[in-house]
């Protein structure tokens, strides 16, 4: 192993043809491992910051923000093994996607005095929240008319306050020497939302779903029953909780209010039940909502965090633990197709975008973000884990689908796998080979096309050491 303990798992260069409907050829394909055999002690920082956004910012559809239902946070954790450090950081954002992911992540880094490629940020996914793409906000400026999006000063102060809150965290780090995991059922909470009628076709349940009763009454469909939570911990003394669960945290959105949701609700609810730190990641859940059982409303909303934090908490009641002995970090690059040749997307992107009468809806995410996303060729989207022991913790882009997530766990089942999705964000929708061919509305609201399915996974299987 060499001196900096940082030992080279392979580097293969493909050429890269991106934007073809079939898989040509793909990926610029590298990956590197993090450990150091004489490690020193194990030690973890927690920190969290306030990001809600300012009275008149634009949240998600270009809604603009009138009221706070309850504030957006931004909570982490700084790991270090006596050589290099890590941050784990979970956003109560919509999306996160190209430019803005990259220096979200180098802005933590510098805080933490570390490297951006050992750190990894996720947005939970409310649709009560914004999004950022400064990449995409430069087009919207440039083009006629423009839709509105998060201001730059506000994005700056973002970022401040999370380097801050980073920076602060590294002044406090203290020795954790066990980690624990546990997982327990969650009830009544997610559904698929591709579900098939009498007939066999295809339809969507959308995260209020449940306003129709026919969708109330289909079943939940393929999901993930169990909320999977680590614990790190000095002895007894639990330090902070990582809880990560699969499903599109919605229950309303796009009406000018801005909220952390049902999964908010839930976490912060545990936190102070618990007395320990806890942070909440939003899993492959893609095509997974909570339409079944959510109609939008307050008392929905209730019952759903109600619900999450029993999930939890009978998660935390499960919890066993085992020495922690060392940290592993795993780093991969990959170049997803496009979902059309790249002269296609970008004229009919930039046709979305340059449309003064359009929908603002169409301009922002299927004009200038899909658009950020092919003028970034250059950049592949990076994925990472961090394993400790049996734990495997990954770290995925996009809006992946259940199925990468029971990939994993499938590639790994005598260990614990928790994923986590909605890093980069600029891949949009990240699909499966078949859904893709079935169609329906993932495919259509995704920046990439077939064959991403087997570059993912591939992905996943370097991360978990199986490849």
């Amino acid at each position: 192993m060499v001196n900096d303990c940082k030992a080279r798992l392979r580097f293969c260069d493909f050429f890269r043809l991106r934007g073809n409907l079939r898989l040509a050829a793909l990926v610029c394909f590298s990956g590197w491992v993090t450990a150091c055999a004489t490690a020193g002690p194990l030690r973890v920082a927690t920190f969290r910051c306030d990001i809600t956004p300012w009275l008149g910012e634009t949240l998600v559809w270009t809604a603009k923000l009138v009221k706070v239902e309850d504030p957006l946070l931004a909570k982490g954790i700084v790991l270090e093994d006596g050589t290099n450090r890590y941050v784990l950081c979970a956003l109560d954002l919509c999306l996160l996607g190209n430019d803005s992911e990259l220096s979200f992540r180098k802005a933590l880094a510098d805080a933490a005095g570390t490297d951006s490629a050992r750190v990894a940020v996720q947005c939970l996914h409310q649709h009560a929240a914004p999004y950022a793409d400064e990449a995409a906000h430069r087009l919207l400026d440039a083009a006629p008319n423009p839709p509105p999006h998060l201001s730059a000063q506000f994005l700056d102060a973002t970022r401040s306050l999370l380097a801050g809150a980073a920076q602060d965290a590294v002044a406090h780090l203290e020795p954790f020497d066990r980690v624990g995991t546990g997982q327990a059922k969650a009830e009544q909470i997610a559904s698929a939302r591709r579900i098939r009628d009498e007939k066999g076709q295809m339809l969507i349940r959308w995260s209020s779903g449940a306003k129709d009763p026919k969708m109330a009454a289909a079943p939940e469909g393929p999901i993930d029953l169990w909320v999977k939570t680590i614990t790190l911990a000095r002895g007894k003394k639990a330090l902070v909780r990582l809880h990560y669960y699969a499903t599109h945290p919605q229950t309303f959105c796009c009406d000018g209010r801005a909220s952390s949701d049902f999964v908010g609700l839930a976490r912060e609810a545990v936190e102070s039940q618990d007395k320990v730190f806890q942070i909440y990641f939003t899993g492959c859940s893609g095509d997974v909502t909570a339409g079944k059982y959510s109609d939008g409303s307050p008392k929905a909303q209730a019952e759903l965090a109600q619900h999450l934090k029993s999930g939890m908490l009978a998660a935390i009641a499960a919890t066993r633990f085992e020495p922690a002995k060392g940290l592993v970090w795993r780093n991969q690059l990959l170049a997803l197709p496009l979902r059309a040749l790249q002269n296609q997307v970008n004229a009919q992107s930039r046709g979305w975008l340059n449309t003064t009468n359009q929908a603002d809806s169409l301009r922002v995410y299927e004009g200038a973000m899909r658009l950020a996303f092919v003028e970034r060729l250059d950049r592949p989207i990076q994925i990472s884990s961090l394993q400790i022991g049996k734990v495997h913790i990954l770290h995925l882009p996009g809006e992946p689908m259940l199925d990468f997530q029971l990939f994993a766990q499938q590639a790994r089942p005598c260990d614990f796998v928790a994923v986590a999705g909605y890093g980069d964000c600029g891949s949009a929708y990240i699909c499966t080979d078949k859904a893709i061919a079935e169609g329906g509305y993932e495919p259509s609201a995704s920046n990439v096309g077939p064959g991403s399915e087997m570059l993912l996974k591939n992905g996943i299987q370097a991360l978990l050491g199986t490849k």
